[in-house]
């Protein structure tokens, strides 16, 4: 309310002093208080998913990140069959997810596959606590998630397409691929599945920019 009158007040003076800005200062005040309204319920609504729907919290967690915030805690809570996800986001600074992934992971990736990866590791985390039915520290879930998930996911495709892509990119396209699949599906379809579709229809034809010369050179 306070932003919206001050915005308003500040446009109107503006206009007041004959200088053009080409907005209306009321609707531009209604509008902001419109989007912060917007903004505000996608922070802090409740995700609610059934137990074959684990994908879901992939979903939203690219949804924050978009957004340009990270989540401090992620909780997801059975009830009634069903699950609720609730989430702590906060605002990150720029590098912040490589930073993060770096330090959980020992791996040096992008930002953007970073923010992938990070997101397969909290979902990865919030399924490994829901198995052992207590909390998992950030760094041992970090640790298992190579040991289980990552590394094992690279050594399911065949040494002869590995080159196409380069591991950390490989892997973000691999996550996208298992997220298409299951919400075609309506439900997870696993990473084993998905590694096979993507090996069977979209790495035979993907190369990393970075690699293509090489891939030419050794044809």
């Amino acid at each position: 309310m306070v932003a919206e009158e001050n915005i308003a007040g500040e446009l109107m003076d503006v206009t007041a002093e004959g200088l053009e800005h080409g907005l209306d200062p009321l609707v531009a005040a209604e509008e902001l208080g419109r989007r912060y309204e917007s903004l505000w319920s996608e922070l802090t609504r409740e995700v609610v998913f059934a137990p074959d729907q684990r994908y879901r919290i992939e979903e939203r967690l690219q949804r924050l990140n978009g957004l340009g915030f990270d989540v401090d805690e992620v909780e997801v809570v059975a009830q009634d069959g069903q699950y609720r996800l609730r989430l702590q986001p906060r605002v990150v600074e720029a590098g912040h997810h490589v930073r993060t992934l770096r330090m959980l992971t020992g791996l040096e990736v992008q930002e953007n596959q970073a923010r992938r990866l990070l997101g397969d590791l909290a979902r990865y985390r919030t399924e490994l606590e829901a198995s052992t039915g207590g909390p998992v520290s950030e760094l041992v879930a970090a640790r298992r998630w190579l040991g289980e998930v990552f590394e094992p996911t690279l050594a399911a495709v065949p040494a002869a397409l590995r080159p196409r892509l380069e591991p950390a990119e490989l892997f973000h396209q691999v996550l996208d691929h298992r997220w298409y699949l299951s919400e075609s599906a309506g439900h997870d379809v696993g990473l084993n599945e998905a590694v096979k579709s993507f090996v069977g229809t979209v790495l035979p034809s993907a190369v990393t920019p970075g690699l293509a010369e090489t891939l030419v050179d050794e044809t």
